[in-house]
């Protein structure tokens, strides 16, 4: 079994990883504090279950639900200390359960084994539903992306920098984030390089460059997605 937990300290991490070893000896911690960075896990590493704080450095557990829901329906529990407000927002969110901190193995372990044989009872696969953004769809089981129903042939290159883009619709990317992300830290600085890649993007989505509907840019800065009108 694999669990990914994305807590809001490496401490939050270890207390679940030392009650998760307690039952399954042999589980798979994957683990990052950063709710962005979970979200790229949920699809790289593929997770059996995923534990998600309900407040993080960087971004809100919530809005990381939701966009997890997006394109996955594995299994996903909450961490959280608030009160019985939060915790129904937790589960209209798309959670599955939560678990109230502070932890308690008990609690954990139970909660865990009980949504596990639940999800498990019920047939559970799963399963990455395609993301849709307007009329453009991405397919992440496949690596497959669609524009008005038409196929869109992408290199490697160009479907990871779409999904970049994608996954962060609204926020302004810097280009350095960008090349990093898709590329390597050797590439971080060649502008250039970035800026061809965007121009044959926008060609294949027919996004005129003279004037951009969904990748738009911020001079100086970076690129920033928004669904076409």
């Amino acid at each position: 079994m694999k669990v990914l937990v994305i807590g809001d300290s490496q401490d939050v991490v270890k207390d679940i990883s030392f009650c998760l070893h307690l039952r399954w000896p042999d589980v798979i911690i994957v683990s990052t504090t950063q709710g962005s960075n979970g979200i790229e896990l949920v699809e790289a590493e593929a997770p059996d279950l995923v534990m998600v704080d309900f407040s993080l450095p960087d971004m809100n557990g919530l809005d990381l639900v939701g966009r997890v829901r997006e394109f996955s329906d594995v299994p996903l529990t909450v961490l959280t200390g608030g009160t019985e407000a939060d915790r129904a927002k937790v589960l209209e969110a798309g959670a599955d359960d939560y678990i109230v901190k502070p932890l308690s193995a008990i609690d954990v372990l139970a909660k865990v084994n009980a949504l596990l044989r639940r999800t498990h009872a019920a047939g559970f696969q799963r399963n990455h539903m395609p993301l849709v953004r307007g009329d453009l769809v991405i397919n992440f089981s496949t690596r497959e992306v669609f524009l008005s129903g038409s196929s869109v042939k992408l290199t490697p290159h160009e479907y990871d920098l779409l999904l970049q883009l994608v996954r962060n619709e609204g926020r302004v990317l810097s280009h350095c984030t960008l090349l990093e992300k898709v590329w390597g830290l050797e590439y971080a600085r060649d502008l250039s390089f970035l800026k061809k890649y965007i121009y044959r993007l926008r060609q294949k989505l027919h996004d005129d460059a003279s004037l951009p509907q969904m990748i738009l840019t911020e001079r100086g800065v970076g690129y920033r997605f928004t669904r076409r009108a």
